[in-house]
């Protein structure tokens, strides 16, 4: 059951940087997940409003809207989805990480994504348990 909640699960990534974008994509792909994903704040959010999210996964540094300004929009659309936020500098201002669920530098992302995911997704998970 848990492992058919996490392939049905949707992801979102967003990330300027169209290169990691689809390495972080067929990444997550090879696990079962099903990933959109899109190049800034401002199509992400139009994903969201347009497909179910069950988590997003939101570049800090990125050109219009950082991924702080994407992840309070976020919130007044989707207040539970869980929100990743990754960067490639480790200096992201405390403020920007209170409106997330979690920080991944992009240097730990091969080890630490999955486990973030896993963990975000469990509440979710276990009430789809309950639920059957």
């Amino acid at each position: 059951m848990i492992a058919e909640a996490l392939q049905r699960a949707v992801l979102l990534c967003i990330d300027d940087d169209q290169q990691m974008l689809d390495c972080v994509k067929a990444f997550l792909e090879t696990f079962g997940y099903t990933v959109l994903t899109a190049p800034g704040g401002m199509k992400g959010l139009e994903l969201v409003s347009n497909h179910s999210v069950d988590l997003v996964i939101v570049d800090y540094v990125m050109p219009e809207m950082n991924g702080q300004e994407f992840a309070i929009e976020m919130r007044r659309l989707r207040p539970q989805a869980p929100i990743i936020m990754l960067s490639a500098a480790r200096d992201v201002p405390k403020r920007a990480l209170k409106v997330v669920d979690a920080f991944i530098a992009k240097d730990d992302l091969s080890s630490q994504l999955l486990p973030a995911i896993a963990r975000l997704r469990e509440p979710a998970i276990l009430s789809l348990e309950y639920d059957a």
